[in-house]
């Protein structure tokens, strides 16, 4: 049996290990306390940590649709300004290919970097071919070198080229040409244009013709009137002479009888010594002279004749008859007349005589050695209100600069004593002045000349001066 002492020693240790236990308990639920409350205080800093990292991921997803709204609006500007100018370039493409004129972009060194419809037609070359290629080849007959292009781009002001010729489809035609300088910010480089004036440059021509008959009309009823006086007096002292020499008036038997001279004699001394052909030939200039001079008269006055109803096919149709009854030979006569032409109000004998007058010519431009191959084509027709007759060759033809002046007065290629240089301009005259119409000429080297000739079918306004004249004077 246990002692008291080892009693109380034992309950000692016992309650020693009891407090221990106690001082452990309490130490574990102090440290697991404190670990609670660290746990709590990290679970608190992640939640703020994860509220305001989302607040910054919302922040920033907001910053972006932001950002693509702004992306999206400005791609929709970008493609409305694209849209904007791709139209306004095509508006612009249509309104140069729309132009009559021909219009050609060309760099510095005259490469072209544009080409419109009117040049596509001209040159019978698409776009899409004669981009990038040098202007002198694509289109060579252009009156410009290179040089000029640089020239004109460097010097900053345009170049123009005013009335040079082109060769277009058979027929010739009058151009203007204006070199543009361009200097944009990326190239450098010009625009070419060209202006057909052909029909601006054939109305001038027409405008400084008539002016020019107007001037020759008022000068030649003076010089007409100041010749025909000495002119008389030649013709009649040539005729005097012929009747004074001839033996078979007695009067000149009865004074050359009484001077003891023969008449025969006398005639074959005229003879011997050209006398008689020096005679001839005075009267043969004195008659030229006159016809001269009453062509010049054509001019100052209005024809006497009052205008009446004519069948122009009939009067083309006499006048073929009259030439094939000269003895000059004419080339093949190849006429196509329409007769649904009406009646024309005018001077038959005028027109024929213009007509005449055009046959003649080209018969002497094909030349005396005429072959199968020489023909001359006599054409009517109706276009409009207008009868259109043409005269046409396949002779030699003209260079332009005789066509320019070829219905000037005394204007004549023809040799000396052969022709006066007024048929052309008294027919210019006569269908101009007298008959309302219009009278033109074309002609290529080598390929032979047209006069056409267009009258209105109406009456001519003329026709109420021509009357008002002849009523106001004697003649």
């Amino acid at each position: 049996m246990a002692s008291p002492s080892d009693v109380a020693s034992d309950q000692r240790w016992l309650w020693f290990i009891i407090i221990l236990l106690l001082a452990l308990q309490t130490a574990l639920i102090v440290g697991l306390q404190r670990s609670r409350l660290k746990i709590t205080r990290a679970r608190q800093a992640l939640c703020a940590s994860r509220d305001a990292l989302e607040e910054q991921v919302k922040a920033r997803t907001e910053s972006l649709h932001n950002t693509n709204d702004q992306l999206y609006q400005e791609i929709g500007r970008h493609e409305a300004t694209e849209l904007l100018l791709r139209e306004t370039q095509e508006y612009l493409h249509s309104i140069i290919n729309s132009m009559p004129s021909i219009i050609i972009g060309v760099s510095h060194r005259g490469f072209i970097t544009h080409w419109n419809a009117a040049a596509e037609k001209r040159c019978d070359i698409p776009a899409e071919q004669a981009l990038r290629q040098h202007i002198l080849d694509v289109y060579p007959t252009l009156p410009i070198q290179s040089a000029t292009i640089a020239e004109t781009i460097n010097a900053g002001t345009p170049y123009i080229t005013e009335n040079f010729q082109e060769l277009y489809s058979g027929d010739t035609r009058f151009c203007d040409l204006t070199i543009y300088p361009l200097i944009a910010a990326q190239s450098i480089g010009a625009v070419i244009r060209i202006d057909d004036v052909t029909m601006r440059v054939r109305v001038e021509n027409m405008m400084i013709q008539n002016e020019k008959m107007l001037s020759l009309g008022e000068l030649a009823a003076g010089m007409a009137h100041e010749i025909n006086n000495p002119l008389s007096t030649i013709l009649h002292g040539v005729q005097n002479i012929y009747r004074r020499t001839s033996p078979e008036l007695p009067a000149n038997q009865v004074a050359a009888h009484s001077l003891g001279l023969e008449l025969d004699a006398l005639q074959q001394y005229f003879a011997d010594r050209k006398v008689s052909q020096f005679l001839e030939d005075i009267r043969e200039a004195g008659e030229r002279s006159a016809d001269i001079v009453t062509n010049m008269l054509d001019f100052s006055r209005h024809s006497n004749q009052r205008p009446q109803p004519y069948d122009l096919g009939h009067v083309i149709s006499h006048g073929i008859s009259l030439l094939k009854a000269e003895p000059s030979p004419l080339p093949d006569l190849v006429v196509d007349i329409d007769q649904s032409v009406p009646d024309l109000i005018g001077c038959a004998a005028e027109i024929q005589q213009v007509l005449l007058n055009l046959v003649r010519n080209a018969a002497q431009a094909l030349g005396p050695n005429l072959d199968n191959q020489a023909k001359i084509f006599i054409q009517l027709q109706q276009k409009d209100d207008n009868a259109i007759l043409t005269v046409k060759d396949n002779g030699p033809g003209m260079p332009e600069e005789v066509t320019r002046h070829i219905f000037e007065p005394f204007f004549t290629t023809k040799e000396i004593g052969l022709g006066t240089g007024l048929g052309l301009s008294v027919s210019y005259f006569i269908i101009t002045e007298h008959h309302g119409g219009s009278i033109s000429v074309n002609s290529t080297l080598g390929e032979g000349t047209e006069f056409v000739i267009t009258l209105p079918l109406s009456k001519p306004a003329t026709e109420s001066t021509h009357n008002s004249a002849h009523q106001a004077s004697p003649e």
